[in-house]
């Protein structure tokens, strides 16, 4: 983490800005809080851990690293990098909203690099196994634990801000995005996954089709991208133990996954695009 990326961060505890000491940070008021040895920081406020360990664990943030790292999910992080190039800045800065184990951010600063411009990446997320993850993957990024209704960003700080299936926390988007910065939110195409889920439900359902305006946002465009892929089991598997299906597949579904030795699936992304409004 260097300095202009901790000027990016905020106190989670009085708002105020952060400095870098060393491998702690602190702000004007004392509150300090030190860099792990991978590098990240956590910057969760207390009365906003609803468990001792909140996020994804350990298994769920193993199996998103070993599924995106095997490249089923490379036109989504390709369209990423290239919407995040397109943007029109030359040194964005840019947040992860829900960072994860930070495959996508890899794709989207490489490819920000080979364009020739220098990003400076904030990037957060409630699960200290994902965030621990992502610091060792990018090292040239911050990386925080925090929550994206308690964001650890200060306010402007961002250019672009990524969110990709991870919560629409509208206040705190607006907060942290300059005027006229660029939200790129990623949502599932209504057949994305929907082989899998002819794997695990009786009644396989479509996603719900997103098309939502949101106060103090103009929308700016959208890209959808789709494809298919063909996954031996173990990769279904870890697609499978990566999703909020995880948790709500009836035992009979599970076993036919379990024992199904490949799956062919619909995948889709739409990423939706919006411009924060001037104040």
């Amino acid at each position: 983490m260097n300095a202009a990326q901790a000027a990016g961060l905020r106190c989670p505890v009085c708002g105020g800005a952060l400095g870098i000491w060393g491998r702690t940070l602190r702000c004007a008021k004392n509150h300090s809080f030190d860099m792990a040895k991978e590098g990240y920081v956590n910057l969760l406020p207390i009365q906003k851990r609803h468990a001792a360990d909140p996020g994804d664990g350990k298994a769920m943030v193993a199996a998103r690293r070993s599924f995106l790292q095997s490249g089923a999910y490379d036109p989504f992080r390709k369209a990423l990098g290239e919407l995040c190039a397109r943007a029109g800045y030359a040194a964005p800065h840019i947040v992860d909203a829900g960072c994860g184990e930070g495959s996508y951010d890899r794709t989207v600063l490489d490819t920000l690099a080979a364009a020739g411009q220098e990003a400076q990446l904030i990037g957060f997320d409630l699960s200290k196994s994902a965030v621990r993850l992502a610091a060792k993957l990018v090292p040239q990024a911050a990386f925080a634990v925090g929550g994206s209704f308690c964001a650890p960003v200060a306010d402007g700080w961002a250019d672009i801000l990524l969110n990709v299936f991870s919560p629409f926390a509208e206040a705190e988007f607006s907060r942290m995005l300059r005027p006229g910065g660029l939200l790129i939110y990623a949502v599932p195409t209504p057949r994305h996954l929907f082989g899998l889920k002819e794997v695990l439900y009786d009644q396989p359902y479509e996603n719900p089709d997103i098309r939502t305006q949101y106060p103090g946002f103009v929308p700016a465009g959208e890209q959808t991208v789709t494809g298919t892929v063909t996954l031996d089991n173990a990769m279904a598997l870890n697609l499978f133990a990566m999703t909020p299906y995880y948790y709500n597949t009836p035992t009979e579904g599970a076993q036919r996954l379990a024992q199904c030795p490949e799956l062919t699936t619909e995948i889709g992304f739409r990423f939706l695009l919006y411009r924060r409004a001037a104040s």
